[in-house]
């Protein structure tokens, strides 16, 4: 059945900027309804309403989650606040799609998956880049040994830094760098562990500090099992926005131009190391997150599959937490 046909009845946490993009234009794209939304400040939640379509401004997070007419909720606040509500959503029964990160570190994560399994509750963090064409094609090619034996792998995540009032600066809202972009570059150097012999090991970091405690950008050193070097890049002081990925094999190599936002560069270029070649492929310009919420949909209504699941979610934070620990600052 289509979107438009059954569509989700979506509850929003917050006005946040991230959700024009996350989830407003992908739920107007498979006809799915936004009926309600809350914000701190209610004035602001009015002018998102009105800017956005959402049928309805309630009062708290709390209405949202426990109004009737909501059928998922969906949560990009602060970091530090995914965790205690994403629970509150799995206690009312709702399904979750939660930006990253799934919580500030794993003791919160480890609550929020044991909770979400005991009910049975959905709940998904927004690693939207998993659902795109470019990340599936990747992975076909590296299934039939296109570059070989996997030798390298280097994810860089840049980003023009925030507001000086932003909560991506605060160690109280779990933020920095590794945070916020981090938790990209680990996750997915997490996933192509699967050519590598299993999950890397984080064997060493630095970090540039914005403040005590908060990172302004990092480097992760990393070992796979097989062998295979690592390098994770984050800041959230560049000049302009990177997201690559590229994977050094001993056939050739794979560069993913922007591997977050094929929206915006959809390229896919192979190297060959024989004979040079190169070949460039264009994977398709649809966003992320609306194949991303194509999915969560078809989790919700049909109980399909997802491709990463609330292991997932915890191993990732600890990760992260370890990372943290590599750059001799505390888990958030």
């Amino acid at each position: 059945m289509s979107a438009t046909a059954r569509p989700l009845r979506i509850g929003l946490l917050g006005a946040s900027r991230i959700a024009e993009s996350a989830i407003v234009g992908p739920a107007q794209t498979l006809g799915h309804r936004l009926v309600a939304v809350a914000a701190r400040d209610r004035g602001r939640a009015e002018a998102f309403a009105g800017k956005y379509g959402v049928e309805r401004v309630l009062d708290s997070y709390d209405d949202v989650i426990n109004d009737p007419e909501v059928d998922v909720v969906y949560n990009p606040l602060a970091n530090s606040l995914h965790g205690p509500w994403n629970l509150a959503a799995i206690r009312a029964g709702k399904p979750v799609l939660s930006e990253k990160p799934f919580a500030r570190n794993t003791i919160e994560a480890r609550e929020v998956a044991d909770a979400a399994r005991a009910a049975g509750v959905t709940v998904l963090e927004g690693f939207h880049y998993l659902f795109h064409p470019l990340m599936h094609r990747t992975v076909e090619l590296l299934d039939a040994g296109a570059i070989g034996a996997v030798q390298e792998v280097e994810v860089v995540m840049a980003m023009p830094s925030p507001d000086d009032g932003d909560p991506r600066w605060s160690y109280e809202m779990a933020g920095g760098a590794l945070m916020d972009l981090g938790c990209y570059s680990v996750h997915v150097s997490r996933l192509l562990g699967r050519w590598c012999g299993g999950t890397p090991e984080i064997t060493g970091g630095r970090a540039v500090l914005r403040s005590p405690q908060i990172d302004e950008s990092a480097v992760l050193d990393m070992r796979f099992p097989n062998g295979a070097r690592g390098t994770q890049a984050v800041s959230m002081a560049a000049g302009e926005f990177v997201f690559s990925l590229r994977i050094v094999g001993d056939r050739g190599s794979l560069y993913l131009h922007d591997y977050l936002g094929p929206n915006r560069d959809d390229r896919l270029t192979f190297v060959s190391s024989s004979t040079g070649a190169v070949t460039v492929e264009h994977l398709g310009t649809r966003s992320t997150y609306t194949y991303q919420l194509e999915a969560f949909a078809d989790t919700v209504h049909n109980g399909a599959s997802l491709p990463i699941d609330l292991e997932d979610a915890v191993d990732n934070m600890r990760h992260l937490d370890d990372a943290y620990r590599a750059i001799g600052l505390e888990p958030r």
